[in-house]
């Protein structure tokens, strides 16, 4: 569990958080000593000022500290000052360039680092932000999931969670330690609790909460800010479920639908293969004619009748089509490919008789 606020804005603000996080176990104490805000003229952070407030926090309270670094200059006074992690801001990991100067100013120094997701939802450019850290030598490297940036903020979110992007991490790196910033994905303290629990029950290794002891008078992000109070609520109401289980009622019934599960993948699987080769021998006739691969119309019909289809099955109608978006494209690709080929199944078979009478 990772709390503090976002901003070290005085001493005081600093010395009375920690106090209350320290008392209730949090285990990382993180504040923003540099902020890089989106527009100039924003608070921007107290700097190597800050630095002391939080050596001096950890000196009293006895929690290890977090600061985010977007410089190397940014590392040289955190280690200065004992600062105890660096986390490296959603900003910053978009750019490979500034990441690996980051990288170089680490190696030879061992300190856990953690690394937001970039802005844009892509989790190659986050795998090689984490993994230019691990090659400089950082042997403690974790990811943090802030949500990533649209045009403007849609379904209550401020930065989109896209789940499937760091599952997808993990499933890349098994291993690494993945934490979700459940305050920068809602932007509001209301659905905090909602979000931390959502990433527990997808497998999170931690949460990231943002805590200030007067939220409302915070200097930077007042609305994403809880009490330490309500921290403890949130703690508190939050289920920790397990991995695995030792229950060998519940082993033997998951194993037996898993084995359900993995012949339904292969049906399905099979059938697609079917519908791709129906779509092949659909692409020479429309070679034959003269028609065009991709066809309005009947890409207007699929969508109506499979989201039909879908809803009085009880599924989502936007996951279905999602589905055939990507079963529809492939298809459209594998009939490209046909239809740019320079001979059709008719004229290979003549030039394939012609042979034949040459013999």
């Amino acid at each position: 569990m990772i709390a503090g606020p976002c901003s070290a804005e005085t001493r005081e603000q600093v010395m009375e958080t920690a106090a209350a996080l320290s008392a209730m176990g949090v285990q990382l104490f993180r504040a923003g000593v540099w902020k890089p805000r989106t527009r100039p003229g924003s608070f921007e952070g107290n700097g190597v000022k800050a630095l002391e407030w939080l050596k001096e926090a950890t000196q009293i309270y006895k929690i290890p500290v977090a600061v985010e670094i977007a410089e190397p200059a940014h590392i040289e006074q955190a280690l200065k000052h004992g600062i105890d992690v660096l986390w490296v801001g959603a900003r910053t990991t978009v750019n490979p360039f500034q990441v690996q100067h980051l990288a170089d100013a680490l190696k030879g120094v061992n300190i856990p680092v953690m690394v937001k997701n970039p802005v844009n939802p892509d989790v190659d450019l986050w795998q090689g932000a984490i993994e230019r850290f691990e090659k400089a030598g950082a042997t403690s490297v974790a990811a943090i999931h802030r949500g990533f940036s649209g045009y403007s903020a849609a379904a209550g979110y401020r930065n989109q969670p896209n789940w499937p992007i760091p599952i997808e991490l993990k499933r890349r790196k098994p291993e690494l330690t993945i934490i979700c910033d459940p305050s920068h994905i809602t932007g509001n303290r209301d659905r905090i609790a909602e979000i931390a629990q959502k990433a527990m029950d997808m497998h999170f290794d931690g949460l990231m909460i943002e805590t200030h002891p007067h939220p409302d008078e915070a200097w930077s992000d007042a609305a994403q800010q809880v009490t330490p109070d309500r921290l403890k609520e949130i703690l508190a109401g939050l289920i920790v479920r397990e991995e695995y289980t030792h229950d060998m009622s519940a082993l033997m019934q998951l194993e037996y639908l898993r084995q359900l599960m993995d012949s339904l993948d292969a049906e399905i699987i099979d059938l697609i293969a079917k519908r791709m080769e129906l779509s092949e021998q659909m692409a020479f006739v429309k070679k034959e004619s003269n028609l065009t691969a991709y066809q309005p119309g009947r890409w207007r019909e699929i969508v109506e009748t499979r989201g039909e289809r879908a809803q009085a099955h009880l599924l989502s109608k936007e996951f279905i089509v999602e589905l055939y978006e990507k079963i529809h494209h492939e298809s459209i690709r594998k009939q490209l490919a046909i239809l740019e080929s320079l001979a059709s199944p008719a004229a290979a078979s003549a030039k394939d008789g012609e042979k034949e009478i040459k013999k």
